[in-house]
């Protein structure tokens, strides 16, 4: 500081943002929304984050959760101390995690153990450029040609016995519900899955299985650390006003 003399511009250079750690334990989860693609009333993920982020901090110091809306964060400090992070935005060849070195960077934050959860269209990601991170990091993704991401009303009657169906109900719901994933030769948790119409199998390969029951949402507990999830619902945006879907 300068106290004595006339007036200067003092200015400085190289900083560098860290973000300090939450205070009483809390969980810090970062919500990515992806830009609008679609109209009203559909891949609203901006307003869908925001309800995320509400349902997140109403639970009393337990999680802190912020959002980043319409593309990839440019605070270059939203990952600091993240404990889990949620990705609800556009995917296949345009998704935002395969841009630039966004890759990398996320291949750094899940060696730490971070969780990533990746709702609708964030599933989505090219076999050869992103595939395997994802088959590891979610334990599994779909595949443009040989998945299928019809509209038609799924019906979940049995839920298992899991942290993440706790306090869900038995429920019926329209949507885009994707289904014939790519998944890992070790299986991962089925958190939700449903039988479509066998009209609704629009690929070669979904047509291998009339009548099979399809996961639409499954979990995976990475065996270097840290826990994955995809959902592959969360096309339109009422849908997030039935208490079972949004839990």
């Amino acid at each position: 500081q300068a106290h004595v003399g006339p007036p200067m511009v003092v200015q400085f250079k190289n900083i560098r943002l860290k973000r300090t750690k939450l205070a009483n334990g809390r969980k810090k989860v970062v919500l990515i929304a992806g830009r609008p693609s679609h109209g009203p009333g559909d891949h609203e993920f901006n307003a869908g984050v925001r309800i995320i982020r509400r349902c997140l901090n109403d639970l009393p110091n337990l999680v802190a959760a912020e959002y980043h809306d319409n593309g990839w964060p440019k605070d270059p400090t939203a990952f600091d101390n993240a404990d889990g992070i949620l990705m609800y935005m556009d995917g296949g060849s345009g998704h935002p995690v395969i841009q630039g070195d966004n890759l990398f960077k996320m291949q750094e934050l899940m060696k730490k153990g971070i969780g990533l959860a990746c709702v609708h269209y964030a599933v989505e990601i090219p076999a050869d450029r992103g595939g395997p991170e994802f088959l590891e990091w979610i334990g599994g993704y779909y595949e443009t040609g040989y998945s299928i991401n019809p509209h038609w009303e799924a019906t979940f009657k049995d839920l298992p016995d899991h942290p993440i169906t706790r306090g869900v109900k038995p429920f019926t719901i329209v949507d885009e519900w994707y289904f014939n994933m790519r998944f890992p030769s070790t299986m991962p948790t089925t958190i939700l899955q449903s039988t479509p119409p066998d009209d609704k199998r629009g690929t070669p390969a979904a047509k291998e299985h009339p009548g099979r029951s399809e996961i639409v949402a499954w979990a995976v507990e990475r065996p270097n650390g840290g826990r994955g999830f995809g959902f592959t619902g969360g096309h339109f945006h009422r849908n997030w006003q039935n208490d079972d879907f949004r839990k």
